[in-house]
């Protein structure tokens, strides 16, 4: 069996369009609520006053690392809409404190809740959500959009934190934004994420082909298999998910009636 290929304008269309402004804006709210502090959490401490600025990004940079892997664990057990959602309101809740008393606690609770959520599993969710077809397609220009970014991050946010002419030094006030920033990917993942827990390549095709709304996809209920996908006999030819379902659903009514 074979499927049809995508051109990248067929990246933008319909079915697939909608995938792709998924990952494309998964990744722009990932990005704002981590950047940061990796990328100038050493300045950020010296200019709010604090003591060995360094040794503080060191511990930070090694809090991200190791609390990563409950992540890996805890995708698969609460599902990927859950683990984003407790993020995020975790992390809102800890960079509005950090906003207002600069503790530096929070600041290691807030990469603990980063880290095993939005960390990982915005790479799972971007690596799952698009057609065999438009993949490959679609996860360039999902990763060129995450390095964009990056560079924008990293270019501006020095204005934000420094002191000096022309900078407008908010120091600990800058987390107010990035607490704002996990309000919006808390209602980005309730209507834009699908729940693709425990779901195939195939099945996640499936998904988006037949569920509208995305608080509304734990409902579904797989009719294709990867097994069955695989033994569709169709000379090379080209097919797409519609055909591919009735070939599965015809092979199962003609193996029922030759079990009667």
């Amino acid at each position: 069996m074979s499927l049809e290929k995508a051109s990248y304008l067929d990246c933008f269309r319909g079915n697939i369009g909608k995938r792709l402004l998924t990952a494309v804006s998964f990744r722009v709210c990932s990005d704002l609520l981590d950047n940061f502090i990796f990328y100038h959490g050493t300045q950020y401490f010296q200019n709010a006053g604090f003591e060995d600025p360094f040794i503080i990004s060191v511990i930070t940079n090694c809090v991200n690392v190791f609390l990563t892997f409950p992540g890996l664990y805890l995708v698969e057990k609460l599902g990927r809409r859950n683990l984003l959602l407790l993020g995020a309101s975790g992390m809102a809740v800890c960079q509005f404190i950090v906003a207002i008393t600069a503790a530096i606690a929070f600041v290691c609770i807030y990469i603990y809740f980063f880290a095993s959520t939005w960390g990982p599993v915005a790479w799972v969710v971007t690596g799952e959500i698009f057609p065999l077809k438009a993949r490959a397609k679609c996860l360039s220009m999902t990763t060129a959009t995450n390095w964009l970014l990056n560079f924008a991050i990293a270019y501006a946010t020095p204005y934000m934190v420094c002191d000096g002419p022309g900078y407008a030094n908010l120091q600990s006030k800058i987390f107010f934004i990035w607490g704002g920033c996990c309000f919006i990917c808390i209602i980005f993942t309730w209507f834009l994420i699908y729940e693709t827990k425990g779901l195939s390549l195939e099945q996640v095709d499936e998904l988006y082909q037949t569920v509208n709304k995305a608080w509304e996809s734990k409902k579904l209920r797989p009719q294709i298999s990867f097994h069955e996908v695989s033994d569709i006999k169709n000379d090379g030819r080209a097919m797409s998910l519609a055909e591919i379902g009735a070939e599965v659903q015809r092979k199962k009514s003609v193996g029922h009636e030759e079990n009667l």
